[in-house]
């Protein structure tokens, strides 16, 4: 019989809060009521396959963001006072 695990342990083992390790299971219809309750296996296996799968998503639609060119420079943010030469 394999142990029962806490939502807290895949959570963190995951790299997410455990509050949305929480909301997840909300989602998909499982009731917990804590980040210390004890899940069943296949329980754990679909929260686990969830949370990889925003994962993937997040990470997909993270990539794009990396993409765009650097800030400009504070000296030419708007409301900055202009260098005057000297």
């Amino acid at each position: 019989m394999a142990a029962k695990p806490r939502v807290h342990e895949i959570a963190s083992e995951l790299g997410v809060d455990s509050k949305v390790a929480l909301e997840k299971l909300k989602a998909l219809g499982e009731y917990v009521k804590s980040p210390s309750s004890t899940i069943e296996p296949p329980v754990a296996r679909k929260l686990r396959a969830a949370l990889e799968a925003d994962g993937a998503a997040k990470s997909a639609d993270a990539a794009p963001a990396s993409a765009k060119p650097a800030a400009a420079s504070p000296a030419a943010k708007p409301g900055a006072p202009a260098a005057r030469p000297g």
